[in-house]
């Protein structure tokens, strides 16, 4: 991991916990104005025009914070996902997650 600090070029996403991906995608698209960018049976990601929300189960994610940095690499290892973006996670000292991901790899969000 890199000592030095990184740029964040920005918030990618806020992750939430909940207990069905189904259920929160139809009660936030009922309730706001949101698009999915993507969606299977353990998350799913919707776009609140330039703000990402996703959902995640509490045994499969754990709820954190997305930032794109080109450093992301820096960090560790870069795992790529389904929906094909690539990111590392780390902790911050309070021991939340932090995802970085790879900003080229987010491009066609």
């Amino acid at each position: 991991m890199t000592s030095a600090a990184s740029t964040l070029d920005h918030l990618h996403h806020v992750a939430i916990s909940v207990r069905n991906i189904a259920e929160a995608v139809e009660w936030y698209r009922s309730m706001f104005r949101c698009e999915i960018a993507y969606q299977d049976e353990t998350w799913a990601m919707l776009r609140f025009g330039n703000v990402n929300l996703a959902f995640v189960l509490p045994h499969q994610h754990p709820p954190h914070l997305g930032f794109a940095t080109p450093k992301a690499h820096d960090y560790g290892p870069l795992k790529r996902h389904r929906d094909g973006t690539e990111s590392v996670y780390i902790s911050d000292p309070a021991g939340n997650p932090v995802e970085l991901l790879a900003p080229e790899s987010c491009q066609g969000e």
